[in-house]
C-alpha cells in the first residue's frame, strides 16, 4: 500500500519564514593569518574554532654532512599544533579590528 503524504496547508496561516541577521562576530582572541610569537619563533594561525587554534611553524634547516664528506642542507615539513583560540601569544601583525 502506497503511503502519501498529507499536507496540512491552512491559506489563512501566515508562513514562518525569517532571517536573522547577526554581523560577523569573532569571540576570541586569535584570528586565522594572524602571525604570533611562540617560544620565541614566528608562527601563523590558521583557522581558528571553539576548542582550539590551528598553528603552523617552520623548523629550522638541517645542516650535516653524508659518510663521504658532501654537505647536505634540507628543511623538514612545518610543524603543525593547536592552541587555545584566547591564548596569550604575542600577535605580530595586530591590525586595528572593526567591533560591530
Amino acid at each position: 500500500m502506497k503511503q502519501t503524504r498529507k499536507y496540512f496547508d491552512n491559506p489563512a496561516q501566515a508562513e514562518f519564514v525569517g532571517i536573522i541577521w547577526q554581523p560577523l562576530h569573532h569571540p576570541f582572541r586569535l584570528h586565522a593569518g594572524d602571525v604570533i610569537r611562540f617560544d620565541g619563533r614566528l608562527c601563523r594561525v590558521i583557522r581558528v574554532s571553539e576548542c582550539a587554534a590551528v598553528i603552523i611553524m617552520n623548523r629550522p634547516f638541517r645542516d650535516f654532512k653524508t659518510r663521504f664528506d658532501k654537505p647536505v642542507r634540507f628543511q623538514p615539513p612545518p610543524a603543525c599544533f593547536r592552541i587555545s583560540p584566547n591564548a596569550e601569544a604575542e600577535i605580530l601583525n595586530l591590525k586595528k579590528r572593526r567591533i560591530t
